[in-house]
């Protein structure tokens, strides 16, 4: 018995036929290894031919393998590819921008768009410099390196006191006590080499509020600040407020400034407010100090006549053990009782004036 393999084979005998079959299995199982490979190989090409040819057309020079790498680096390459793209056709040459710098900025969680833009925007303005290394370490503080490099081309305009803030104007008392209401406007330009740990644009308020109201005080009249409001410019721009912020301040102007209320009329007013209650609180107490002492005094006057009447009731006793021990007589008895008599008798006259109930005046008899 033969098997035939094909049409056209001849006859061979059934263990020629059962290695055959198992080379061509073989040769399959290649086939579809090599497919699958070059199904792999042909989907990385299509997916990064793109990116190299860009890259190597325009000079960023991304190798293909770079690429390949930057999938198993979780990197995209479509940040990393556009944006070396972008400075180097800006013509910036700085020997920390490397691909490898881009990646470890992109996996570090920085925005590499966004500090390429500020690169090119510092690059194309001629006066900035700011190197890669710098840009990317303003970008991973927080703070916008896109918006700084504006800001420093563009001087930025801020407002005092701020919008949106429940007071309408800073408030000052010159010397003669006239309060002042004024509206600034600061014109500041971003300090790229403070910008990492510098004070924001509320320290900038709060320190030309400062400035303002330092200004208006040291003023002896506020006519002289009315008339010349540069005053207060020059006197907060020579204070230096931009120190150790993230701005310089290029310009102060005065947008506004009105008249409000005469404070220090008002506190003299409750300052003698004041006075008066003080000394009337010191009278109060001087008269119920006074009233204690006369309440002590008629205490003491009862405490007196308690002992007269005490005293008094002494004499009766007296005259009896006088009786009887023949000391005092009825004569004398008798002439004490006219001198009793006569004194009450005075006593009446000098209560009634000195007159008769019939209105005639008392003469000696």
């Amino acid at each position: 018995m033969a098997l035939f393999n094909s049409p056209f084979s001849l006859p061979i005998p059934l263990a020629q036929a059962q290695e055959l079959s198992f080379s061509q299995t073989l040769w399959i199982v290649g086939l579809l290894i090599v497919g699958f490979i070059g199904l792999i190989v042909s989907a990385i090409v299509i997916t990064y031919f793109r990116w190299w040819i860009q890259s190597t057309l325009t000079g960023a020079k991304i190798g293909f393998m770079d690429l390949i790498g930057m999938s198993f680096r979780k990197v995209k390459a479509a940040v990393i590819v556009p944006s070396k793209i972008r400075v180097i056709q800006a013509g910036i040459r700085d020997s920390d921008l490397t691909t490898n710098a881009l990646e470890a900025h992109y996996m570090a969680g920085g925005n590499v768009p966004l500090v390429t833009r500020a690169l090119v925007a510092a690059h194309k303005a001629k006066n900035i410099e700011l190197s890669f290394a710098k840009a990317a370490a303003i970008d991973l503080a927080g703070r916008n390196v896109l918006e700084a490099v504006q800001t420093s081309v563009y001087p930025r305009v801020i407002d005092c006191p701020a919008k949106g803030d429940s007071r309408q104007s800073l408030d000052a008392v010159a010397r003669d006590g006239i309060q002042l209401k004024v509206r600034a406007r600061v014109t500041v330009r971003s300090n790229l080499e403070q910008l990492i740990g510098g004070a924001t644009e509320e320290t900038i308020i709060a320190r030309v509020g400062e400035g303002i109201v330092s200004a208006i005080g040291s003023a002896d009249d506020h006519k002289v600040v009315l008339e010349n409001p540069d005053l207060i410019s020059k006197a907060v721009l020579a204070r230096r407020l931009d120190s150790q912020t993230a701005f310089e301040i290029v310009s102060i102007d005065i947008a506004d400034i009105d008249v409000g209320d005469n404070i220090g009329a008002r506190l003299r007013a409750d300052q003698a407010e004041a006075d008066t209650r003080v000394a009337r609180a010191r009278a109060e107490g001087k008269r119920a100090m006074a009233v204690a002492k006369e309440q002590e005094n008629m205490a003491s006057i009862e405490e007196s006549r308690a002992g007269l009447v005490s005293a008094e009731a002494e004499v009766p006793k007296a005259m009896a053990d006088s009786f009887r021990s023949g000391k005092l007589s009825i004569l004398d008895y008798y002439k004490l009782r006219n001198v009793q008599a006569d004194t009450d008798m005075r006593n009446t006259i000098a209560a009634s004036g000195g007159v008769r109930s019939d209105n005639t005046p008392y003469v000696n008899e």
